[in-house]
């Protein structure tokens, strides 16, 4: 502990998001630079709990105190030496992940918890700078050859690990680049692809093989991988979206979020010259309150629409955390993202019953009324009703599951009860030498996780191929975090 008064002396402080006008002109990242001596500062605040819940709220276990204590005192590259050790790709926890750790701070309990996510982007930042991240390249070879499906966080942590471990690794990706939503579901003013880019060059030199646009099931079948590779992990995450079966659903203009994300980071990434989904001077609903419903918003902004609503089901959350999850558990409360920021209007409590034809085949209105909980229930607000005009209606209502049709015929896997890959505590399914890992198991949830379970995955497939492995397994909270 550097400061014993540090949080008593010091209130909590972040980053500056630009200026919305300024911010708006662009797609860079919204946040000014933080000087190291006020995250010094920050780190500070840490008050090296004898019990530090900060760990059991992240699925990593990362070793919060201990690199905070090092930041205060100007000690950098033991601190990136402390992160790497239970986080491969803090660049991405950093800027993406909602920070349960920050949720079960102790320090939370009756003042503002500590700036862990920030002190952690820019640990590696700092590390980057002083070309600390280097190959880390194995050994020994094992022989053993592994596929991983898929190249989200999962994937490229398993994959990382893996190679890391001695064994001949190949990831397979269906898509043309390497990264999956974190390519082309993350809009790049939340994490410039640079950032995976330069993560992907240090997997690559150590050895990680990539092959992209493949498409497993089609373009090469399950018996094709296990003919060639010892071992498979499938971390294909949770891509199947939920839809809105409503009348009018099949009206153009209304889109799928991960149909409209993508089309705005291939522009992007030089590889159109605009959207085919373009908003700008448009009326957009967007159906879905989370975060991918505010990466829609963020969007929209960025292309200029004219009148942007949000759509939410639930009720608005209270402003600080709802007595319902009490410290140190994941808070129910009112969250403002840098897209919310930037404007559109947030409406909550509200169930959208039709779309609207404007006889040539496109939305032009919805209807919608307003609902409250009834013994579990939603049940309609009488003389609510409203119409809103729309050109383009975005649903971002999540994910249910993975695509299982491939997986279950080709591989033979079960799933279980929720349509997500089953598999056994050691990440295995019921089919030798295949595992899972990530959203396709676990159905979907947060980045953090996804890192974690392709780390813990890659422990019990080494194991699985040598007998016993020298590569950690993270450590799971058991009561507190989000799932």
């Amino acid at each position: 502990m550097g400061d014993h008064q540090g949080f008593m002396k010091h209130g909590r402080e972040l980053p500056v998001r630009r200026p919305v006008p300024v911010r708006l002109k662009d797609w860079k990242e919204v946040y000014e630079e933080f000087p190291d001596e006020r995250l010094q500062t920050q780190a500070s605040r840490c008050m090296d709990c004898g019990i530090p819940f900060c760990n059991q709220g992240c699925p990593l276990g990362n070793l919060i105190p201990d690199w905070n204590d090092l930041v205060y005192r100007d000690r950098w590259h033991e601190a990136i030496e402390r992160l790497h050790a239970t986080n491969n790709f803090p660049e991405f926890t950093g800027r993406l992940c909602p920070a349960p750790c920050e949720a079960a701070c102790v320090l939370g309990i009756n003042q503002d918890p500590v700036t862990i996510k920030q002190v952690e982007v820019s640990i590696i930042e700092h590390a980057f700078e002083e070309g600390w991240v280097a190959p880390i390249k194995p050994e020994v070879l094992t022989g053993k050859k592994v596929a991983v499906v898929g190249s989200g966080p999962a994937g490229l942590a398993a994959a990382q690990q893996l190679t890391r471990a001695g064994h001949s690794v190949v990831v397979f990706e269906r898509a043309d680049r390497i990264g999956g939503l974190l390519r082309y579901g993350i809009p790049e003013f939340k994490m410039e692809k640079r950032i995976v880019d330069r993560r992907l060059e240090q997997m690559r030199a150590e050895g990680t093989e990539f092959r992209t646009g493949v498409d497993v099931g089609v373009d090469v079948t399950a018996d094709d991988l296990r003919a060639e590779f010892d071992a498979v992990v499938l971390c294909g995450g949770s891509t199947t979206a939920r839809g809105l079966p409503i009348p009018g659903h099949e009206l153009g203009g209304i889109h799928q979020a991960m149909e409209y994300l993508p089309l705005a980071n291939r522009v992007q990434l030089g590889d159109l010259m605009e959207s085919p989904i373009d908003v700008k001077g448009k009326k957009v609903v967007i159906i879905g309150g989370g975060d991918t419903g505010a990466d829609c918003l963020g969007t929209a902004h960025r292309q200029g629409a004219e009148v942007i609503h949000q759509f939410e089901i639930m009720p608005r959350p209270p402003d600080g955390r709802a007595e319902s999850t009490p410290w140190p558990t994941w808070p129910l409360m009112f969250r403002t993202s840098s897209a919310h920021e930037e404007g559109g209007e947030r409406v909550f409590s509200v169930n959208t019953e039709c779309f609207l034809d404007d006889g040539d085949g496109r939305v032009r209105a919805l209807k919608a009324h307003e609902v409250e909980m009834v013994e579990g229930r939603f049940e309609k607000v009488e003389g609510t009703d409203f119409e809103l005009e729309v050109d383009f209606v975005f649903l971002a209502m999540g994910f249910t599951g993975p695509e299982t049709g491939w997986i279950t015929e080709q591989f033979g896997v079960e799933l279980d009860g929720r349509s997500n890959v089953a598999r056994d505590e050691d990440y295995a399914t019921n089919v030798e030498g295949v595992f899972v890992a990530g959203d396709m198991g676990r159905g979907q949830s947060l980045i953090v996780w996804a890192i974690a379970e392709g780390r813990a995955a890659a422990a019990s497939v080494d194991e699985f191929l040598m007998g016993s492995t020298r590569l950690p397994d993270p450590i799971e909270p058991t009561a507190v975090g989000m799932r």
